[in-house]
């Protein structure tokens, strides 16, 4: 008698474990960047990310961790590995989502940290060709164009370039 007690206390334990929802990780993760506590929003964005790639909150989620790559927040790696991730994970969310209205945003960010934070300016002209290939219609194409144009140029040349075109 007292090993069947034991089991269902053990059962009803185990069985009532509670997962977290999607959306309880998402919060979880925004209030934690919001209190800058960065490890345990990277933690929370990814375990929403393992959890439930469907959720219609992933592709935000991808987007905000990438956004924290980017912005250099976590501090147990150097800068170019936090820039990297980010690239990768824009990547991700462009390839991964790509119906999300995140894609386009992720794609053309992951050429501009390859351009303006990396200096692969190789990469950087090929992820902005097939931005403009992929969203010619999108809000950043113009700026996507910018960037090909501009590309590598100091403010000066930049200046220059302006200025010949004018006349």
């Amino acid at each position: 008698m007292k090993s069947i007690t034991i089991i269902l206390t053990l059962l009803l334990f185990f069985g009532c474990s509670t997962k977290k929802t999607d959306k309880e990780l998402f919060d979880e993760a925004k209030k934690n960047l919001t209190e800058q506590n960065i490890p345990e929003a990277v933690s929370s964005f990814d375990e929403l990310l393992i959890e439930y790639p469907e959720s219609n909150l992933a592709p935000e989620a991808l987007s905000e961790l990438a956004t924290i790559y980017q912005n250099k927040q976590v501090k147990n790696i150097s800068e170019e590995e936090n820039l990297n991730k980010s690239v990768e994970l824009f990547i991700r969310l462009h390839d991964d989502y790509p119906s999300s209205e995140y894609a386009p945003s992720g794609l053309f960010m992951a050429g501009f940290i390859y351009a303006n934070e990396l200096q692969n300016f190789e990469a950087a002209k090929a992820i902005y060709q097939q931005f403009l290939n992929e969203y010619p219609e999108d809000e950043l194409a113009a700026s996507a164009k910018a960037e090909l144009d501009f590309m590598g140029l100091s403010p000066e040349e930049i200046l220059q370039k302006n200025m010949a075109r004018e006349n």
